[in-house]
């Protein structure tokens, strides 16, 4: 995977494996930029994406935030910046970042601290787990900008917390601490800093674990239900289930 530069803190996207190549760390490394998704690193998260995508060997894969934040979102000194309207929107449609996360085989853990804004709080929310530092908040000030959310997080956002409280979140710019989320079930865990990793790490373990079958059809039953009514949603479960059983001998 041929690595994004980025200023001067190296790849934009840091990818690696560990566990035996069951577990794959993405690393947002901008830095000195709070993690601003910018070109670089959205061409460095989808090669890491595809490739955490393609490897039949990875079970879980941690997606986190070098320095001081997770993420703070769209780089906005980039915004305007393609040579066209319609040249950046045939880039987006060619690199389906999101899709591609949100559809990974993998279980994916978000270990979010500092600033997960905009973006960077849609980025969290596409993930399957997320697990808290103490200081991280969480905002989506898109609509103070004349912007509508970018990343999913109009659609997974009502998901998880609902319509009315969505639509005072995206309104007002709300902030969220750590403990707020993880009340209203945005984050599965809070933790202290120092073992913010360790927590994500040892949760994307038990997972790793798992047949890598059952992963995807666990993660199947729960996308798609969503969108079901619950009669199809239960027949998408048996069906599912009697396909993944073990054989009797």
């Amino acid at each position: 995977m041929a690595p994004q530069r980025s200023e001067r803190d190296g790849p934009a996207v840091l990818y690696e494996l560990c566990d035996r190549g069951r577990i794959a760390v993405v690393t947002l490394n901008r830095p000195r930029q709070l993690n601003a998704y910018n070109t670089a690193m959205r061409d460095g998260l989808f090669a890491a994406l595809s490739a955490v995508r393609d490897d039949p060997q990875v079970r879980a894969m941690i997606l986190r935030g070098a320095g001081r934040a997770f993420s703070t979102g769209g780089d906005v000194r980039e915004f305007g910046s393609a040579p066209s309207a319609t040249r950046a929107r045939e880039v987006r449609w060619l690199r389906d970042v999101w899709g591609t996360l949100q559809r990974l085989p993998a279980i994916t853990i978000a270990a979010v601290h500092g600033y997960a804004v905009g973006g960077g709080f849609e980025m969290a929310l596409l993930c399957d787990q997320c697990v808290a530092a103490v200081d991280a908040r969480f905002a989506l000030p898109e609509t103070g900008l004349a912007m509508i959310p970018g990343v999913g997080g109009t659609q997974t956002l009502p998901r998880l917390i609902g319509a009315p409280r969505t639509h005072r979140m995206v309104l007002t710019s709300e902030w969220l601490d750590a403990r707020e989320a993880q009340h209203l079930g945005l984050v599965s865990k809070v933790v202290p800093l120092a073992r913010l990793f360790a927590s994500a790490l040892t949760l994307a373990r038990r997972v790793a674990r798992l047949d890598a079958a059952i992963v995807t059809g666990l993660k199947r039953c729960v996308r798609e239900g969503l969108d079901l009514v619950l009669d199809d949603g239960l027949a998408l479960e048996r069906r599912l289930a009697r396909t993944l059983e073990p054989a009797v001998p």
